[in-house]
């Protein structure tokens, strides 16, 4: 099992993995839970890709992902049924074979007792050179091949891993957000936006329209790595606003 110190990283990709997901079957629950888990680690969720549950599909967009990011994290395939391929697809993404692991396979058969099979057991199999890592209260670990995380797709079981992931990885920077609701609608607040970007290049500005919502029209966020930054540019934007349109949040 993994203890090392927690590992320094900048960027991260997301590769969700799934026909149910791609069919409209299963809406996939598990892209927020990370983005929200690594934003608070101070790590740049850079990009989230969804493919079917085809080997060659996956091992490619493994390699590609492996390649451009510090980490990448999959969602789903990591199970005993026929169409899990995804520990398969990242053994193939780096070369290597797979092989039963002991400590894994010791969690499987006592977890199952007299009723495990070898259907369970298959669960067991591992890229050769991947670790496991743990974290606090996390009995179950998950599996890490060089800079790629293999997570389960069932949410609940995903949302666990995040425990993980906290205590594994942290980012080199931080992230700060600042929200300001306003009753002015968005295609007005243009002119506003632009000179808030322009003067506050470090920081990130997001506008969402709302439209049923009776206490305001825009939510506009402010994004960035030092809390100073990102007030200065909420309190210029809040400065262009029309007396009266700024309202309290949610």
């Amino acid at each position: 099992m993994d203890h090392a110190a927690p590992s320094a990283v900048d960027d991260a990709a997301a590769l969700i993995i799934g026909n149910e997901i791609l069919s409209g079957k299963i809406a996939d629950a598990n892209l927020v839970v990370l983005a929200r888990t690594l934003r608070g680690l101070g790590i740049a969720l850079r990009r989230a890709v969804t493919v079917s549950d085809e080997l060659p599909i996956i091992r490619d967009e493994v390699r590609r992902l492996a390649a451009a990011h510090d980490v990448v994290f999959t969602s789903g395939g990591v199970g005993p049924t026929h169409d899990d391929v995804t520990v398969e697809a990242v053994a193939a993404a780096f070369d290597v074979p797979l092989e039963s692991c002991a400590q894994l396979e010791h969690l499987i058969r006592g977890f199952y007792g007299d009723k495990v099979t070898d259907s369970h057991l298959r669960v067991a199999r591992v890229p050769r050179g991947g670790r496991l890592v743990s974290g606090p209260d996390s009995p179950w670990p998950a599996l890490v091949m060089n800079n790629v995380w293999m997570l389960p797709g069932i949410p609940q079981l995903f949302a666990m891993k995040m425990a993980s992931v906290r205590a594994n990885l942290r980012g080199s920077s931080s992230f700060v957000l600042a929200r300001v609701y306003t009753t002015t609608e968005e295609g007005a607040l243009k002119p506003l936006l632009d000179a808030v970007v322009a003067a506050h290049p470090n920081v990130e500005v997001g506008s969402y329209p709302q439209w049923r919502n009776p206490r305001y029209r825009t939510l506009v966020t402010f994004d960035g790595p030092s809390r100073a930054s990102v007030e200065a540019a909420q309190q210029s934007f809040v400065r262009q606003l029309e007396p009266g349109s700024h309202v309290s949040g949610e």
